[in-house]
């Protein structure tokens, strides 16, 4: 087998023309536009798969280097609290307390699921964690950060690659089902969008929103305020983890993002009021182009690296646990998640969020619903609640269940 290096410039070079060509497929079939499918996604399986057959087919290993993807999730959820207004906040208080509620009963299910295939393919009972909240409502993160223990004190010798198979499949069952769960709500109840053509993320597949003046001045002052919030975010990062308090960089990211945005716009509105809006827009739109950029790098270079040939070898266990923590997750969502969180359109984009919550990750959380959006119409409050939710709280509530569940 020979491995073949791509340097991370030509990656992300590549990731570009990937993310381009995931445009144009979307933009091509309606059917990919219609279950709300992200467009990084298109690109990013098209690309995996191109890698798969030139593994399995010519015996060469594909290796991008894809060092800038930390530092494009990062810009993004900066972004995304740049852009959160307290009072916003202060109105998600309910849905946010109801859907970590959610979340973290998920998680303690999850597991019990995962223990129980494991004992029914004759492995040790606490594997099944590994294909369970580790692996899937952690992320790789969480999975890389467990496995040392998992391997070490409970001798679990193959659990890193378990762990890292079960995301895989997970991160791809969570993009599959995301986008169709919302729809399918949203036709169903025939839902009212809320009467806004300006996205939290991304614009329109229906041109609305695209007419968003982009200034030079506007880019800039949004870049600048993501570069003060990020140095803000890494200082209380650095606090935080001095106190014993360990959380990814991007959580303390988001908090000053959201710190300084609103701190900002309260000072704006104390000065003369066309000076204020003005300001305030032409920033609003650059950030929006940035964090759009960013999170559809991200995702498409997240899927560009996958590496089906990992899950040889525990291939009959991984995909009935996975396939079946789909199935699960899909039904809950369904059927209890749009219930709690009051039947409506914020709820239906809420639960194409929840997938990413549960099987993938926060950023395949956020472009599912980034791509619901892009169809059906903006929901500022899920985009609120479910970064904060599942890229904060419920990192908390996993690892003291996990520990629990591993060691009781």
């Amino acid at each position: 087998m020979e491995t073949v290096t791509v340097p991370a410039f030509i990656a992300f070079t590549i990731t570009i023309m990937v993310l381009f060509y995931g445009k144009y497929l979307t933009s091509k079939y309606q059917l990919l536009r219609q279950y709300s499918i992200p467009e990084p996604v298109v690109g990013g399986f098209a690309c995996a798969m191109v890698v798969g057959v030139l593994y399995y087919g010519f015996d060469l290993q594909v290796v991008f280097e894809l060092k800038v993807m930390e530092w494009l999730l990062i810009y993004f959820f900066t972004g995304i609290g740049l852009r959160a207004d307290i009072q916003t906040l202060l109105k998600g208080g309910r849905p946010l307390l109801l859907l970590l509620l959610l979340a973290s009963g998920y998680i303690v299910v999850q597991n019990l699921l995962g223990i129980s295939v494991a004992s029914l393919f004759g492995l040790d009972p606490k594997t099944g964690l590994m294909s369970g909240s580790v692996a899937l409502t952690g992320g790789v993160g969480t999975t890389m950060a467990w496995a040392p223990t998992f391997v070490q004190d409970l001798g679990i010798a193959n659990a890193t690659e378990l762990g890292v198979a079960s995301n895989t499949l997970g991160l791809i069952g969570a993009c599959c089902i995301g986008g169709p769960i919302a729809a399918y709500l949203i036709n169903k109840h025939k839902l009212e969008t809320e009467n806004s053509d300006e996205l939290t993320v991304g614009t329109r597949h229906d041109g609305g929103g695209d007419g968003l003046p982009v200034t030079y001045f506007g880019v800039l002052r949004a870049w600048l305020w993501l570069n003060v919030s990020m140095v803000l975010g890494y200082l209380l990062n650095e606090s935080l983890q001095a106190a014993g308090l360990k959380l990814p960089l991007f959580v303390a990211c988001l908090l000053a993002g959201i710190v300084l945005g609103n701190l900002g716009r309260w000072l704006l509105s104390k000065r003369r009021k066309p000076l204020h809006q003005n300001y305030a827009q032409d920033a609003e739109h650059g950030l929006s182009l940035i964090s759009d950029i960013c999170l559809g790098m991200f995702l498409t270079m997240a899927l560009m690296s996958l590496q089906v040939w990992k899950l040889e070898g525990s291939f009959g266990y991984i995909v009935t646990v996975v396939g079946l923590q789909i199935l699960m997750s899909a039904l809950f969502t369904t059927f209890v998640v749009f219930k709690v969180m009051g039947k409506d359109y914020n709820a239906a984009v809420i639960c194409a969020g929840f997938g990413g919550v549960t099987l993938g990750s926060t950023a395949t959380a956020i472009v599912n619903m980034q791509a619901v959006t892009q169809q059906y119409g903006a929901a500022r409050q899920a985009f609120i609640v479910v970064p904060l939710v599942c890229g904060f709280f419920i990192d908390l509530v996993n690892a003291m269940v996990i520990n629990f569940m591993a060691f009781y």
